[in-house]
């Protein structure tokens, strides 16, 4: 007779944890431990021969905040026991309750300094290859991160900047012991963790579950707590029965994909990740010794090139076993970057960086992208992915709604040119998995294409802090192979899921547009200093490539490939996912601030050597313009003496007034835009009793992840506590002084160079917590949607909350520009540095309809940067009427403005006579720049800015040999024109073209 269910369980469970956990060693032997306090950054195996190790007991505290300690282990293998037998150190560096990468973990060297595997909690042992009676010493490097995260009460905590972290140890030292490994204590623990998880999915009714609990019975009566190694295999033999049953055909099918979600940066600084992936990497490596059938994947090349860089012996073990097919690079992409925020050409230079790295140092080329973490995807990213040679697109982010459920989890991606790219959701909703019968039941209890496909992916292994997968899954995965109960599981690739999945579904659903994510849309807006940095490190890039080119092409000087190369490899790790959208930790953004301030030093300084080899030496004065529209009397991509507009300023009517031939502007004595008129057509763009340039208060108190959310809810909370202190005329501009809450704001307004622009600039000393502040303007346009720039096009969002979906993007993300128009007039908004904002349409009471578009500028969430955002900004905005190209041309010339060169040659050697020229404004110049082989073949890359088909041609301003179309590797395309320089461009089609040189 057995016991009733919830009896039996309780049995259970306290067998399992009382009695098998402990009894995976059955035998043990003291070891000797010292250790040795790095008093400052970590230091390599190479540099602790000599330092001074002193004996270390449990219990002691080590590890002050980001610190290292050194621990030597040395012990005797005990003479009897067996040759065959598998010998560790159970090691317990004072482990947490939480999961792996969020407090202390450790690497293993031998004495040699080789890597063994690492430490962290839930994988704690290090494999002795001494055999019986002889010594060993084994050197573990122990790393104290703070646990920032903590039980995610987002607490604001001083634990992420060093300056605050404080000295006082973070850690007690446990146990450290020489165990004698039991695998059948090991491998019954595996089969009671997988009956029990079991259990707890099957219906209480079920028969299945009925035999399961019968087993399980069954082996705690078998298993003798007094004896447990001595009957652990009887144990087992009454679980075999409910083990073998296999599943049933119509069974969930999972392909599991080893990995480890290694954020690049995240809680921890970029240093300590370079640790992590040799963690990881080291943890990998070692089971796939222990298990034949165990395969990994790895995104991020740059996490690849650390380990190249810092451990190159490890490198060569990870190169051996990708050749084997057994680690596999994926991704394709420099690291798991946002794909919000980066501009065009900083993603295609992901893949560029990403694959050419994976080209040149394994001879594979990924053809997935791999973004399981990022938050929403731009709806550019099919034509980008598929133009770098990738076919598949994977993430899990989406299943992060805070509204709308994502309706499918493998389907055809739609992008704003019309490519599609093959994409997987696992409905798994989680990149780590530990394969456990919860994760396996929700995969397929939400898989949107049951009943046409029954196939999805699982990623398991820890993740996020790295660590991967362990000893327990892949044994996990074994045991689930077959069961009944169970969807089955097969370990495998991403690319041999995404072939069977795409095979099974011919006519996969199509999703047209962004994916994007109902959540974390405080990411467009937190931590503007590093945002400011991107925009400016992406323009700084696109000058020095351009007129670096030029250089070489007109002067035959050098062209910096080696200085250009490190520049964007900084920017694209900045543009990793937790880094660019602002929710890392302060260490984090302190780096990125002064990496940016390097890259810029750098980027002007080729800059400059290349303007004066083109200037020539002269007495006249030239405007250099790097933008792909004239700007001034001065061409695109080219240089010449700059015209600017007349431009004046004087009151009238009480108002202060700008005004150009173009475009008259005035605010009231308020600092507030009342008038924006083209003088030409005499066209008003702000309604009556409507305003622009009002700066927007609220209360941002996020009900969970600070620098990530913005809640919907903020809208309702507005401060009143925006007041004008001054305004007046200065020169040819308007200045305002104002202040919002306890923070000085001061503006300055006037009329662009060329006089068809209204810019106003943004000073901000900011002293608040937890607020937003907003720049809003209203104007007089009846616009259904909003045009938003994107990488290469723009998407149009509409202004209205007709559905849920319209509703839940009240936040939306755009680059350099946003668009509202009706039919006849527009109106752009332009900006150097802004990535979040809202745009949404009112009637007013005595009829018409004010658009109002709201630029979010600052944030100040408290975690996980208490002190984030805080001090000055300055912010440049650019107001102009006109139809969408105008604003497109607006937002190039607000991010690259003229650089005015004196004691030039008049005119200059590049005039007139850009390196690239394209005959119809609507097809863009993106990028001009040296092919990255070295042959000096000039590459351009161009694509179609206004949605709509586009013919022209592109003409070298150099003799030109030959042109081909390429992808954006710059390898020539199998299908080629008859005149590659003749353009007949889709809607936003993207086409790369490599000239060589005559």
């Amino acid at each position: 007779m057995h016991d009733n269910s919830a009896l039996a369980e309780a049995r259970i469970r306290r067998a399992y944890a009382d009695r098998i956990l402990p009894g995976r060693y059955r035998a043990g032997a003291e070891v000797e431990v010292a250790g040795w306090p790095v008093p400052g950054e970590p230091v390599p195996f190479a540099e602790i021969a000599d330092k001074p190790f002193r004996p270390v007991e449990p219990g002691q505290p080590w590890g002050p905040p980001w610190g290292t300690l050194w621990l030597r282990i040395t012990g005797t293998v005990p003479a009897g026991w067996p040759a065959d037998a598998v010998r560790e150190l159970a090691v317990d560096l004072g482990f947490g309750g939480s999961t792996p990468g969020f407090q202390a973990e450790g690497l293993a060297f031998d004495a040699a300094g080789t890597v063994i595997k690492a430490l962290q909690p839930r994988n704690g042992y290090v494999p002795v290859a001494a055999a019986p009676g002889e010594q060993f010493t084994v050197y573990l490097e122990a790393a104290a991160n703070p646990d920032i995260g903590g039980n995610w009460t987002f607490q604001p905590t001083p634990l992420g900047d060093p300056a605050t972290a404080g000295d006082q140890p973070l850690y007690r030292l446990g146990g450290i012991r020489l165990g004698l490994l039991d695998e059948e204590v090991c491998a019954l623990e595996r089969d009671v963790w997988v009956l029990t998880g079991l259990l707890a999915e099957l219906p209480a009714d079920s028969a299945r579950r009925a035999r399961i609990l019968r087993a399980l019975e069954q082996a705690v009566d078998r298993l003798d707590p007094d004896a447990v190694n001595a009957t652990a295999a009887e144990a087992r033999a009454a679980l075999k029965p409910a083990l073998a049953a296999p599943a049933s055909a119509s069974a969930h099918h999972v392909v599991a994909v080893g990995h480890a979600h290694i954020d690049s940066a995240w809680l921890w600084p970029v240093r300590e990740t370079v640790r992590k992936v040799a963690r990881t990497f080291a943890n990998v490596l070692e089971l796939m010794d222990r298990y034949p059938d165990f395969r990994f994947v790895a995104s991020s090349a740059q996490q690849y090139q650390w380990i190249r860089d810092h451990y190159p012996e490890l490198f060569e073990r990870v190169r051996a076993r990708v050749a084997e097919g057994r680690f596999t690079p994926v991704g394709g992409m420099w690291v798991e970057a946002d794909t919000n925020l980066p501009g065009g050409e900083a993603m295609v230079r992901q893949f560029v960086a990403g694959k050419g790295f994976f080209l040149r140092e394994f001879g594979v080329e990924p053809v997935e992208v791999w973004l399981p973490d990022s938050f929403g995807y731009s709806a550019a990213m099919p034509q980008i992915v598929t133009a770098a040679g990738c076919r598949y697109f994977l993430t899990q982010k989406t299943s992060w709604t805070d509204t709308n459920r994502m309706p499918h989890h493998s389907f055809q991606w739609e992008g704003i040119d019309g490519t599609r790219v093959f994409t997987h959701f696992p409905p798994v909703d989680t990149y780590g998995s530990d394969l456990s019968a919860a994760d396996l039941a929700r995969a397929e209890r939400q898989h949107a294409e049951r009943g046409s496909s029954d196939l999805s992916l699982v990623p398991y292994g820890y993740g996020d802090g790295g660590g991967g997968p362990t000893r327990e899954m892949m044994e996990t995965a074994r045991r689930k192979a077959d069961l009944e109960g169970s969807p089955t599981v097969e370990l495998g690739t991403p690319v041999e899921f995404f072939q069977r999945a795409e095979a099974e579904l011919p006519d996969a659903a199509v999703w047209s547009g962004e994916l994007y994510l109902e959540f974390h849309r405080g990411t467009y807006t937190s931590q503007a200093r590093t945002k400011a940095g991107n925009r400016r490190s992406e323009h700084l890039l696109r000058e020095a490539e351009l007129w670096a080119t030029t250089a070489t092409v007109r002067t035959g000087a050098d062209y910096p490939a080696g200085q250009l190369r490190a520049a964007w490899e900084t920017v694209l790790l900045q543009q990793f996912h937790d880094i660019l959208p602002g929710s890392s930790i302060a260490w984090v953004h302190q780096q990125a601030e002064r990496n940016y301030a390097e890259v810029a030093e750098e980027l002007e300084r080729l800059i400059r050597t290349a303007l004066d080899r083109l200037s020539g030496s002269g007495s006249g004065r030239v405007a250099f313009n790097a933008a792909p529209f004239p700007v001034a009397g001065v061409p695109a991509l080219g240089a010449w003496p700059v015209h600017p507009a007349e431009r004046a300023a004087g009151l009238h009517d009480g108002r202060f007034r700008l005004f150009s031939a173009h475009l008259t502007a005035e605010f009231d004595a308020e600092g507030f835009l009342v008038s924006l008129r083209d003088r030409a057509s005499g066209r008003q763009a702000i309604p009556a009793g409507a305003r622009g340039n009002e700066l927007q208060f609220y209360r941002d108190t996020p009900n969970r992840w600070d620098a990530w959310d913005l809640d919907a809810s903020y809208q309702r909370v507005r401060i009143d506590a925006v007041r004008t202190d001054a305004v007046r005329l200065d020169g040819d501009a308007v200045l305002i002084e104002r202040t919002v809450g306890g923070s000085p704001v001061r503006q300055r307004a006037r009329l662009s160079i060329d006089g068809r622009s209204l810019e106003i600039e943004t000073t901000v000393q900011w002293r608040e917590r937890q607020k937003l502040l907003k720049l809003a303007f209203g104007f007089d346009v009846h616009a259904d949607t909003a045009a938003s720039e994107v990488q290469f096009g723009h998407v149009r969002r509409p202004t209205h909350a007709n559905t849920s979906w319209d509703a839940a993007r009240f936040e939306t993300c755009g680059h350099r520009w946003v668009h509202v128009a009706e039919p006849g007039f527009g109106v752009t908004v332009a900006n150097d540095r802004v990535y979040g904002r809202d745009v949404t349409r009112s009637t007013r009471p005595g009829g018409g309809t004010t658009t109002l578009i709201r630029e979010s500028l600052l944030r100040a969430p408290l975690f996980p940067d208490p002190g984030a955002d805080q001090g000055e900004h300055v912010f440049r905005h650019s107001i102009s009427l006109g139809d969408l190209l105008t604003g497109v041309a607006d937002g190039y010339r607000l991010n690259l403005p003229l650089r005015e060169v004196t004691g030039a040659a008049v005119p200059p050697i590049v005039s007139v006579t850009p390196l690239a020229s394209t005959d119809v404004p609507a097809i863009v110049v993106e990028a001009v720049k040296l092919a990255e082989d070295g042959t000096g073949d000039v590459i351009v890359r161009l694509y179609e800015a206004c949605g709509g088909r586009a013919t022209g041609r592109l003409t070298p301003g150099f003799p030109a040999a030959a042109a081909v179309r390429t992808d954006l590797l710059e390898r020539p395309l199998a299908d080629q024109p008859a005149d590659p320089l003749r353009l007949e461009l889709r809607a936003f089609e993207l086409v790369t073209l490599r000239i060589s040189r005559g």
